[in-house]
């Protein structure tokens, strides 16, 4: 009888002592979801899908994306702040998610404190593209027009909050005294698919997204926010070409975690993305979409965490909201 209660004695105490870290599963040891705060087609979706291909290759799991679309993005970013943080849910957020939807969303349920950056993927160089028939085909002319119809002029965004929506009130400070009406969808897919459809004047987009539609001749460029033209939009003048030079709206896309999530899983992530930027998909596609690696230095969480400081701060001011 003593031997077998030193046996059962030994055995409950082996249960309940944990495993050593060595014996746990290695992260990742499952499909991770990636989620894309916004429908299908537009810039971050693009961005997400490309990123992820190679970052799927990086990490040795499979990158699930889930679209989660509405309010400027804030209701993907909110599903990611509740979300377990273990490194399994991560969000593609970007400056209007993670920055300016804290000066436009007063009663957000989640705050900036709400996640660990990772790390940037992408930035990105911002436009404006018309419909094809659309009377303008210059600045001046768009700038013409709109002040002989005040409000008549129809934009499209993001969402109210999106980068997208940044990028036109951007050009709308940089314009001057126009009048335009600013039209809110739940992607930039959307809204691009209206202005090819004739149901809209145009957008404020990234041209990772616009690209394609400008090249087809489905929309036509107007005004880059860049130092230089693109090679993929050689005809697409830059904005101080076009008369704007204000029009400097720099727009990224980056990777984050829940709060909590554990540094050995972020450090894992973050050197996956670094992994996954060398990757051929990004080589062959960044390119053309006018699109751009980020900088050693900026791959870094600490840099990402202090870039969205800075964001947050800055879109205050530019959509004066106190």
């Amino acid at each position: 009888m003593r031997l077998c209660s030193a046996l059962i004695a030994a055995t409950t105490l082996a249960a309940a002592t944990p495993l050593p870290a060595l014996a746990q599963d290695a992260y990742p040891s499952r499909p991770v979801t990636m989620i894309v705060p916004f429908a299908p087609g537009g810039s971050s979706d693009v961005i997400a899908r490309i990123v992820g291909e190679e970052l799927s290759r990086a990490l040795g799991q499979r990158i699930v994306h889930e679209n989660v679309a509405g309010a400027g993005g804030t209701l993907g970013l909110a599903r990611v702040a509740a979300a377990t943080p273990d490194g399994y849910t991560i969000v593609q957020g970007n400056a209007g998610t993670n920055a300016s939807s804290y000066a436009l969303y007063p009663d957000l349920k989640f705050k900036p404190s709400a996640f660990t950056p990772v790390a940037m993927v992408a930035k990105t160089t911002s436009l404006i593209a018309l419909r094809k028939d659309f009377p303008a085909k210059t600045v001046a002319e768009f700038l013409d027009y709109a002040k002989k119809n005040p409000n008549a002029v129809r934009l499209g965004h993001a969402g109210v909050g999106s980068n997208n929506y940044i990028i036109c009130r951007s050009f709308l400070g940089a314009a001057g005294s126009i009048e335009v009406t600013l039209v809110s969808y739940r992607g930039g897919g959307p809204a691009l698919n209206d202005a090819i459809g004739g149901h809209i004047d145009g957008v404020c987009d990234s041209a990772s997204s616009a690209a394609p539609s400008i090249q087809g001749g489905q929309v036509k460029g107007l005004v880059l926010a860049s130092d230089k033209r693109l090679p993929s939009l050689p005809d697409v003048p830059t904005a101080a070409e076009a008369g704007v030079p204000e029009f400097q709206p720099g727009g990224w896309n980056a990777i984050f975690a829940p709060a909590g999530t554990p540094k050995e899983i972020v450090a894992a992530l973050n050197k996956a993305v670094r992994k996954a930027l060398t990757g051929e998909l990004i080589a062959s596609r960044y390119p053309d979409l006018g699109v751009f690696v980020p900088s050693d230095k900026e791959l870094a969480p600490e840099f990402l965490q202090s870039h969205v400081d800075i964001e947050i701060e800055k879109h205050r001011k530019l959509l004066a909201v106190k």
